[in-house]
């Protein structure tokens, strides 16, 4: 038993590169559950930065300067920030606010199209069941308001934090663009001359993540612009709250946009009943959410990686249910860096006897492979 516990550690951690990628992997986790909430500025400015670095790539290859092109995408980054907050969210929180003003209206009307099940079909469903149904949905929802009255008064401290984020940010952001090659080399200077794990893993995660978040954004983007056109077109009420449930919806794939069509249709039950308004509504969601799954996620991700539904949907389960918000919106890249240490550790694993087996064969050829790598 120990003779093949030694085996199975002599392959596959028999290498000093190995052993630093599993210590880093370690100090990592240990650092993010310890200082996350401590590093979030700093994080969420990493993130933004991968953001922007296309479009500071873009000004660069027109001849405009780094720091020119630093500075106009810190100016953009800015702009969002501020129209997000003095125009976007204030709507956005006037139109929750009326929704839970009038959620006791809607769960009578819901209640009186369900009470009509019973008389229909007694031996399934019977009216003090969806009676209680909705006693108990009433009280959840009751509390759920209380707590929206009482957020202003009672996270003033989380107000505090947000605008010392929206200032602290946007420095960190140009900074990590204006800077980032000599970040990056100072970064790669406590690591071993030797890496080809470690590089390969690097190559193929950096431009896979930057592609990932950047055309994130841009699906979130246009899937809640057009959500919010084609809901103002059919005057359906509460347009803006329900476009940014749909856009944010994408984030987790085949189930946010199953759960995201509830609020949708019963809102729009609600405000029309079973009209053809309504159906219009069902149909024009229906058609987003075809586009953006067989068109506009294939463009944004034409190099997409290769991984399983299944792989995709626990990947959220558990990242999310570890880190929350970003866990989700990150549980694909890290699913996929997952699935790159995976492929290159066998590799990195069997390199020591492959070469051992070339100097033994032929040590000029070694030399030669070791020269390549």
């Amino acid at each position: 038993m120990l003779a093949i516990v030694r085996n199975w550690v002599n392959r596959y951690f028999s290498q000093e590169e190995v052993v630093l990628l599993v210590l880093l992997m370690l100090a990592a986790l240990v650092v993010l559950a310890t200082l996350g909430q401590v590093l979030a500025p700093v994080l969420a400015a990493l993130i933004i930065a991968f953001l922007m670095q296309g479009m500071v790539q873009r000004l660069v290859s027109w001849k405009v300067p780094h720091w020119l092109a630093v500075t106009l995408a810190c100016l953009v980054l800015v702009g969002t920030i501020v129209a997000l907050f003095l125009v976007v969210l204030p709507i956005i929180w006037r139109q929750l606010v009326r929704l839970f003003a009038e959620l006791p209206n809607m769960i009578e009307q819901g209640q009186r199209l369900l009470l009509l099940l019973p008389e229909r079909y007694p031996r399934l469903v019977s009216a003090e069941q969806i009676d209680d149904i909705f006693n108990t949905l009433g009280s959840e929802l009751g509390s759920v308001g209380q707590t929206l009255v009482t957020f202003s008064l009672a996270n003033l401290p989380v107000l505090a934090a947000v605008l010392i984020y929206a200032v602290v940010v946007p420095i960190l952001v140009f900074f990590f663009l204006k800077d980032s090659d000599k970040l990056v080399n100072w970064c790669v200077s406590f690591l071993p001359n030797r890496r080809p794990m470690l590089r390969q893993i690097w190559h193929e995660m950096n431009d896979q993540v930057a592609n990932y978040v950047r055309g994130k954004v841009i699906e979130i983007s246009i899937v809640a612009v057009v959500s919010y056109a084609a809901f103002l077109m059919l005057g359906v009420n509460y347009a803006l709250l329900l476009a940014v449930a749909v856009g944010l919806s994408v984030l987790i794939p085949y189930i946010g946009a199953a759960v995201v069509t509830i609020p949708v249709a019963a809102i729009g039950l609600f405000q029309w009943g079973w009209s053809s308004e309504f159906f219009y509504l069902i149909l024009a969601y229906g058609i987003i959410q075809l586009l953006d799954g067989n068109v506009l996620v294939p463009l944004l991700f034409s190099e997409a990686v290769n991984l399983h539904p299944v792989a995709i949907i626990l990947a959220v389960l558990f990242f999310g249910g570890i880190w929350g918000f970003w866990g989700v919106f990150f549980a694909i890249p890290l699913a996929t860096l997952l699935k790159a240490i995976m492929n290159a550790w066998p590799t990195a694993g069997h390199q020591a006897e492959w070469e051992a087996r070339e100097m033994g064969e032929n040590g000029e050829a070694s030399t030669g492979g070791n020269d390549q790598q």
